[in-house]
């Protein structure tokens, strides 16, 4: 059980540093979205960057507002699961280690192996035995909304910050394709780390997140410059 537990950890870590790149994948798409479109309706660099850094804090906090909503969820269920094992424990317990002993046959034991692991994992701490073969979960380890909400909110600032310093530090000629250069290169690194993680061809994962990247940057500025405001 402890190299399950393990595993389940490993698993968690590894959905977290997926979703982080995600989450920072976000912020460099959507702020650079806003700021190519301010740029393309003003040269001033008050009013970039004054929009990026709103366009920042507003998906930063969505992002993990969206977060805990979501993942506060999956923990009331979560909850409810193992709430739901311990009565069933504390109400009828051969039942319950009868149903342990069905589950870990259908894992491939034969049935008088599976009878005895029941048995014994009922022996020692029945409840979380039950929650991780029936659902995989630790009760003492449910998932935790603030850790999601904390996780999306810096992945999406860090993010968010390439394309807001490169187009309010870069001079006013090069402004606009050095930070489009920019995000299309950190969008490749995300796209690499992401369908690396997720264990998916690398080449179709950073050719979406660029394309994507780039249509948006190529939308926004053609907005911005339809409502050209530049004196």
């Amino acid at each position: 059980m402890d190299a399950h537990g393990g595993g389940r950890s490993l698993g968690n870590r590894l959905n977290w540093l997926r979703a982080g790149v995600l989450g920072a994948n976000d912020g460099i798409v959507s702020v650079a979205g806003i700021v190519i479109g301010v740029a393309g309706a003003t040269a001033d660099r008050s009013t970039i960057l004054v929009s990026g850094v709103a366009g920042l804090v507003a998906g930063a906090f969505s992002m993990a507002g969206g977060e805990y909503t979501s993942v506060s969820t999956q923990r009331d269920t979560e909850a409810t699961l193992v709430e739901a094992e311990r009565r069933e424990l504390r109400e009828d317990p051969a039942g319950a280690e009868d149903e342990l002993a069905e589950n870990l046959e259908r894992r491939g034991l034969s049935e008088g192996t599976a009878r005895e692991a029941a048995r014994e994992l009922s022996d020692g701490d029945p409840l979380r035995a039950h929650a991780r073969v029936e659902y995989g979960l630790d009760p003492d380890d449910l998932t935790n909304p603030w850790h999601a909400a904390l996780s999306s909110f810096v992945s999406f600032t860090c993010g968010a910050l390439l394309p807001l310093l490169a187009i309010t530090l870069l001079p006013e000629g090069v402004r606009v394709w050095g930070c489009a250069a920019a995000v299309v290169a950190a969008l490749a690194l995300t796209g690499y780390t992401s369908a690396t993680l997720g264990g998916a061809a690398r080449g179709p994962a950073m050719l979406r997140v660029m394309g994507v990247g780039a249509a948006t940057m190529v939308v926004t500025y053609a907005v911005g410059s339809a409502f050209d405001i530049a004196a």
